[in-house]
């Protein structure tokens, strides 16, 4: 399976909610779109759904227009709506049926999915008494029922609360050995506990498309922190003049240092500081959170 996302723009009227956005996804994916809330995430999940027209550009799965392949995508909306007077099974089989899905496969494969999700025992439970992770994990059923190579997730844990947003997490943790997906979360912790992948959408285009490692790597500051047992002003003044720090900060106890190399300079500040008898009680080397990350990329801080 390969998704293309070629060039899409979407407008609606003078506003532009995805803009020239491209990117591809492989077979054995699962690649978190991240954004803030307004950037365009759930616009693009539903043009590669099909479910609204690109204003320009286009959608290829396999090679084919998304319009297609629609039998090969599983798409679970952030609010899955059911009707609440119709039960696990019935929902399923109603969706099912609407996909063109024969009864004798519906019959056999329903309870196996309610089972999949942890529904088991709830088929003649009515959506109505469902709580809000049951309900998007029932979601996450009928997006599976057709056997799609492709699933799309539209902020799956975001409106859930603790309880519910771990049964899904481990959930999707469970069918993304077998399923290729894509999921659009604002929800930085959710994305790295999920995603090997990250692609981070602002204003309806794409600034990363990046690993986790590589989105540390590549935006790591080049900082340590110097846990002390007493702070040495005179070492202060020393090391704000060294030419390879570029900054100091003071946080109680802790020193945190930014220097021009983490490769070169972590040896010559340790040399310096025990030099200038500093005493040391921890010395660690730190990277940027994804969080931290994030808002830089995003938000400018």
């Amino acid at each position: 399976m390969k998704l293309e996302v070629k060039n899409v723009t979407k407008t609606y009227k003078t506003k532009t909610a995805v803009n020239n956005f491209s990117m591809v996804l492989e077979t054995g994916e699962c690649v978190g779109l991240i954004g803030p809330n307004g950037a365009g995430k759930s616009t693009l999940i539903k043009v590669i759904s099909d479910i609204i027209n690109p204003t320009r550009g286009e959608i290829l799965l396999d090679g084919k227009k998304i319009s297609k392949m629609k039998k090969e995508i599983g798409y679970l909306p952030q609010y899955p709506n059911f009707y609440h007077w119709m039960t696990a099974y019935e929902t399923l089989t109603f969706m099912g049926e609407l996909s063109g899905l024969k009864q004798e496969e519906l019959t056999k494969s329903i309870p196996e999915l309610l089972s999949k999700v942890g529904l088991s025992g709830e088929e003649n439970s009515k959506v109505g008494t469902f709580s809000g992770g049951m309900k998007q994990r029932l979601g996450i059923a009928q997006a599976l029922l057709h056997k799609p190579s492709l699933i799309l997730m539209d902020e799956p844990v975001s409106a859930l609360d603790p309880i519910g947003r771990r049964e899904v997490l481990n959930l999707i943790e469970e069918i993304k050995r077998e399923t290729t997906i894509l999921l659009s979360t604002h929800i930085l912790s959710d994305a790295e506990e999920m995603c090997e992948r990250f692609i981070i959408i602002k204003d309806g285009q794409k600034i990363e498309d990046t690993t986790l490692s590589d989105l540390l790597n590549s935006n790591s500051e080049n900082k340590m922190i110097f846990e002390v047992a007493a702070i040495n002003q005179q070492w202060l003044e020393v090391l704000k003049n060294l030419n390879y720090v570029k900054n100091v900060e003071i946080i109680g106890n802790k020193i945190k240092i930014q220097v021009g190399n983490i490769g070169l300079n972590k040896n010559m500040l340790l040399r310096n500081a025990l030099d200038h008898h500093v005493d040391l009680v921890k010395f660690e080397i730190i990277s940027d959170t994804l969080e931290e990350i994030f808002l830089k990329l995003v938000v400018g801080k």
